[in-house]
């Protein structure tokens, strides 16, 4: 085996990622985590989130073809520069008060964003080994939560003596920051050129035909394994609605949302890291890591959301362009210290939470093959499940349904969801690709050529049946 080229090594291209991670989708976390976008009345920023993620839905389903037929560069830079529109349609509603724009650059947001993920999905998934997936997953991870980490303290920065709406200075930095992530993209090696540690290659069947693989993504539908893993899927994004909005959005001032994104995405770098290092422990089986993950996972979210319970009890709306909250004493500030350290350390355990939660769900989806056209389509499935319940989620907001039923919804889906992923996790196996040649024997049987046999999704590699025979 020859001397890897660092640029071609798979570790190097997973870094690049991060950054063109940190860049787009970090500095939208953080703006998207102040709830509203910035903005007083999250009406606006609301309907944006619910136009994006519809569109996020049929562009995820078509994702795995497009990035399969177009490669991960271009179809990466193109959501990239979506991720930049958004944050500049800000600027727009601070100057006009009008939301069209931004509505619709959300709904422009979920067609590229959509291809991005999609693509991120495939190379996160595909480029390590099976024994590197945890630590690719967290080299991945803190990169990209540095974004908004960073995204926090340019909000803390740039409205330190500002309340209200962000300032277009606040817009333009992520703006700025944007671009820079969407250019990093054309960075990117072609998968076919990509080696990983022990030498091997990348290897991806390309698209003929975009609808035959959209068609391919859809009848997932069927597989019961994708069945059981929706509800994980449909709830790894419902929560930010509630998190962003009914919670920091309106408990805290508008400097207090920055500090807070600060610790919130900084707690995912840490749990990230320490996360996977389990995920990925070799003198444990891959069955006794995933259920060891799930559970902790479990025990988390229960504990988590029991506190946000704790605090919802206090109040029962946010701020308003008339009105204050009606939490005891009004906004809360970080440098009131006593008022702010239970509330800011409850909202750094949500940022835990959410680590805990994706990093179990890429993981789980790591375990079923290792072939990438494969987990390009996962990645989309995935990608679109997720959406649909994020459009759902952020609707509940915009139309004002009570903060405390949002919380109840939110924990009863995510224990629904923990117990499902608890049962698919007995049935995991120590090699992704156990079934691959009994796949292969079986499409050649059917009549299908070994070469179109990844066009069909056949039982999932990495698992034993999820149903009783």
């Amino acid at each position: 085996m020859g001397r890897l080229l660092p640029y071609f090594a798979s570790k190097t291209q997973i870094i690049i990622l991060g950054f063109v991670c940190f860049g787009c989708p970090g500095m939208f976390n953080a703006l998207n985590g102040t709830g509203g976008g910035g903005q007083v009345d999250r009406t606006a920023g609301n309907n944006a989130n619910t136009a994006l993620y519809v569109c996020f839905i049929f562009s995820g389903l078509f994702g795995g073809a497009i990035v399969n037929r177009f490669g991960v560069r271009f179809t990466m830079f193109f959501g990239g520069i979506m991720f930049a529109l958004y944050s500049a349609s800000y600027i727009y509603i601070n100057h006009t008060g009008s939301s069209w724009f931004t509505i619709w650059s959300g709904a422009m947001l979920g067609i590229g964003a959509g291809i991005f993920w999609t693509a991120q999905g495939m190379i996160m998934m595909s480029y390590p080994l099976e024994n590197e997936k945890g630590k690719f997953i967290t080299i991945f991870w803190v990169i990209f939560n540095l974004g908004g980490v960073i995204g926090g303290i340019v909000l803390l920065a740039t409205n330190y003596n500002h309340d209200g709406p962000l300032s277009d200075a606040a817009y333009g930095a992520f703006l700025a920051i944007e671009v820079c992530g969407a250019l990093c993209a054309l960075v990117l090696a072609p998968p076919s050129r990509v080696q990983r540690t022990d030498g091997s290659g990348i290897e991806i069947q390309k698209v003929e035909n975009i609808m035959d693989d959209a068609l391919a993504i859809l009848r997932l539908f069927a597989d019961p394994r994708m069945l059981i893993l929706i509800p994980m899927m449909f709830s790894s994004n419902f929560y930010y609605s509630y998190q962003f909005g009914p919670y920091n959005g309106s408990l805290f001032t508008t400097r207090t949302k920055g500090f807070n994104n600060i610790w919130y995405w900084g707690a995912q770098m840490v749990t990230s890291f320490l996360f996977t290092r389990m995920l990925d422990h070799p003198a444990l089986s891959r069955k006794i890591r995933a259920l060891t993950g799930v559970i902790t996972t479990f025990f988390v979210v229960n504990a988590v959301w029991g506190g946000a319970l704790h605090m919802q009890s206090k109040y029962t709306h946010g701020a308003t362009t008339t009105s204050q909250t009606d939490y005891p004493g009004g906004p809360i500030d970080f440098m009131q210290t006593s008022r702010a350290v239970g509330p800011c350390i409850l909202y750094a355990c949500m940022g835990v939470q959410d680590a805990l939660w994706n990093n179990m769900a890429y993981w789980l989806l790591g375990t079923i093959t290792n072939d990438a056209t494969r987990l390009a389509r996962y990645a989309g499935f995935y990608k679109a499940i997720q959406s649909l319940g994020a459009a759902i989620s952020w609707q509940l907001d915009a139309r004002n349904v009570a903060f405390k039923t949002q919380l109840a919804v939110n924990w009863a889906l995510l224990d629904v969801s923990s117990i499902l992923m608890f049962y698919l996790s007995f049935k995991v196996q120590d090699t992704a690709d156990v079934f691959r040649e009994y796949e292969d024997e079986t499409a050649v049987k059917a009549g299908i050529s070994e070469e179109n046999a990844a066009a069909i999704d056949t039982p999932l590699c990495g698992y034993e049946s999820p149903l009783p025979s």
